[in-house]
């Protein structure tokens, strides 16, 4: 009856395994992003299957999505997503890993969030740019 269940399981697990195109469908990002984010995130390993191809099991979507998040919508720089993400797996849930998500807004450590008016505006100021820099980058690699 043991082994029954233990292959069910087994199973069902591997009906949880997506490809790297699937996951980039998903995310809604490129799979090379999905390559490059391996190799800054150790937390983000997908099995590799006998043939060699990357199989995403569903924590690892659920990790690509938070990556994703933090990069993408909340202005995390690669280092800054990487240790907010260690600490948030780590013993400090919410305390430091508030403070180093929101470090570029100048906030201090008394104040996990940005609170008034002005540091709002200079997140929003450099997200702004982020994304101007990033569409300039994009022209100047269609040259």
């Amino acid at each position: 009856m043991m082994n029954s269940t233990g292959a069910a399981t087994q199973t069902a697990n591997e009906e949880r395994l997506y490809r790297i195109g699937d996951v980039a469908r998903m995310a809604e990002v490129k799979p090379f992003v999905l390559r490059y984010w391996e190799t800054e995130f150790p937390m983000l390993e997908p099995v590799k299957s006998i043939s060699g191809h990357r199989m995403y099991r569903q924590e690892d979507v659920d990790m690509v999505l938070k990556i994703k998040r933090l990069l993408y919508d909340e202005g995390f720089t690669i280092a800054g997503a990487r240790r907010h993400l260690r600490e948030q797996n780590g013993a400090a849930g919410s305390g430091a890993a508030g403070l180093v998500g929101h470090a570029a807004t100048g906030v201090t450590h008394g104040q996990p969030h940005p609170e008034n008016a002005t540091e709002l505006l200079s997140r929003k100021m450099l997200l702004d740019l982020r994304d101007s820099l990033r569409a300039f980058l994009t022209l100047l690699e269609r040259r």
